[in-house]
């Protein structure tokens, strides 16, 4: 079930929400507890084991938090017993296929007979998300940065929160702590959670699946037959696509939050506005950003134990960033590139973009949609064939060289209400105007728009569902 979709805004919901109104708060986080379970399971319906494995996953991981809190002198050791098991299955359901197929490679390169069976379950929705809010829960505990929860009922809510379970935001247990033991749902909650919804549903619906259709397009037509100006079109039009589609599903779930009597972190802040990649990845998913820097990048040692250790630590952080998001190697490809680029820019580029900033819009216009490439194409020969595409110095045509002409119409609509959105302009003028009934009606429109795509089958999955 995806926000996104008539039975979760007229069927599950209101009928959840009713009840979390009306009940005590004594009984709040026991019934969004079982709401969220029931969220969960009718994604993996189909799979009855995730349900199982996440319930597994709530329950050893309260024990081990306790376990860490208890048992100061073993800490450390349930420190990494806990961080163990929440890694062995993402790793098995992620990974093994991934693993096992490159090392059938290996050895059929080396003329060895010896092959392995190659694992390819199903993976389980939101995997990467809970586990990395479990890692961070057990480490804030190892820490003495939070006191372990001892209510299974708060901790089991915590953790499979339906709001942000399924994409995030990635929201830490002491950021929301208080929040857990006492909260107010109040008509002013409400309504900026029923606002930022509706806005985050019309970036979604409204403009990254409309724009998506050109990327859809592009590759349906085969890049091979396509010309540079609509591989530029095509590039520019999954930037945009994969922004709004992101961006849409975090303010749904911000909206959400707002709805439950909590407020959970921003995860973008106008990332296309940046002029540098470093601020970049600053600006985008904010929250997956802040976990590798507080439990990866700094428990290695930061930028504090001189410029070597410093590269090698942006490396390992920017090497798991690329094989979070997927086990294949275009990922790996991608998060290496950008380990290089932000490097180069630490280096100076990057103050020299920000003291010229014509520049630095420039060389982001130009280098964003190069690296969405890479994640946006698993086949590396593929990847190749589209860079022949973007970059063709002369080699032969074998497209018709008015494609871009024809996509560039029917997307036009679309295209200019992205790049007009990813600037700071709607939102300023929506704060300015926002207790106006003209903004009542616009966002009433857009709300009874998107239905009506809904409806009419015009939705596609979030992208982020399949990481």
């Amino acid at each position: 079930m995806v926000f996104s979709s008539i039975d979760f805004i007229f069927k599950f919901f209101p009928v959840f929400y009713l009840i979390y109104t009306i009940c005590p708060f004594r009984w709040k986080n026991l019934w969004l507890f079982a709401g969220s379970m029931c969220f969960y399971f009718y994604g993996v319906k189909d799979h009855p084991f995730h349900l199982l494995l996440f319930l597994m996953s709530i329950g050893t991981n309260f024990i081990i938090g306790r376990k860490i809190t208890d048992r100061p002198e073993r800490s450390r050791i349930w420190l990494a017993v806990g961080i163990g098991y929440n890694f062995f299955w993402l790793i098995l359901f992620k990974y093994a296929g991934f693993f096992c197929l490159n090392l059938n490679h290996f050895l059929k390169w080396f003329h060895l007979p010896a092959k392995i069976p190659v694992l390819t379950p199903v993976l389980p929705i939101g995997i990467s998300f809970y586990t990395f809010q479990a890692v961070s829960y057990l480490a804030d505990v190892y820490r003495k940065k939070t006191s372990c929860e001892k209510s299974l009922i708060r901790f089991g809510m915590y953790l499979s929160m339906f709001p942000q379970l399924i994409a995030g935001p990635i929201v830490t247990y002491s950021s929301v702590k208080k929040q857990i033991g006492m909260r107010r749902i109040t008509p002013l909650k409400a309504e900026a959670g029923l606002r930022e919804f509706t806005i985050g549903l019309g970036l979604k619906v409204l403009l990254a699946n409309q724009i998506g259709g050109l990327w859809n397009k592009v590759e349906a037509i085969g890049f091979e037959s396509i010309s540079p100006q609509l591989a530029w079109l095509g590039l520019a039009a999954f930037s945009l696509q994969i922004y709004f589609d992101f961006y849409g599903y975090s303010l749904m779930a911000k909206g959400l939050g707002y709805l439950l009597g909590f407020q959970f972190p921003c995860n973008f802040s106008y990332p296309y506005m940046s002029l540098s990649l470093t601020e970049f990845w600053r600006r985008w998913h904010i929250t997956l950003g802040s976990w590798f820097r507080e439990y990866v990048y700094i428990p290695l040692g930061g930028n504090r134990k001189g410029r070597l250790n410093t590269v090698r630590n942006l490396f390992v952080v920017w090497l798991l960033t690329g094989f979070w998001h997927g086990a294949s190697w275009n990922f790996l490809l991608w998060g290496l590139v950008l380990f290089f680029l932000i490097l180069l820019e630490k280096s100076g580029l990057g103050n020299f973009f920000t003291e010229h900033p014509a520049l630095g819009h420039i060389y982001m216009l130009f280098i964003i949609p190069l690296t969405w490439l890479l994640f946006a194409v698993t086949d590396l020969s593929q990847i190749a064939v589209y860079l022949g595409r973007l970059f063709p110095f002369g080699g032969p045509a074998g497209y018709f060289a008015g494609d871009y002409l024809k996509y560039a119409g029917m997307y036009a609509g679309s295209l200019c209400a992205g790049i007009i959105f990813i600037t700071p302009i709607p939102r300023n003028l929506y704060s300015r105007w926002k207790d106006s009934p003209a903004a009542a009606l616009i966002l009433l429109g857009i709300f009874w728009a998107s239905v009506y795509c809904m409806k009419a089958g015009m939705d596609d999955p979030f992208l982020y569902f399949r990481f």
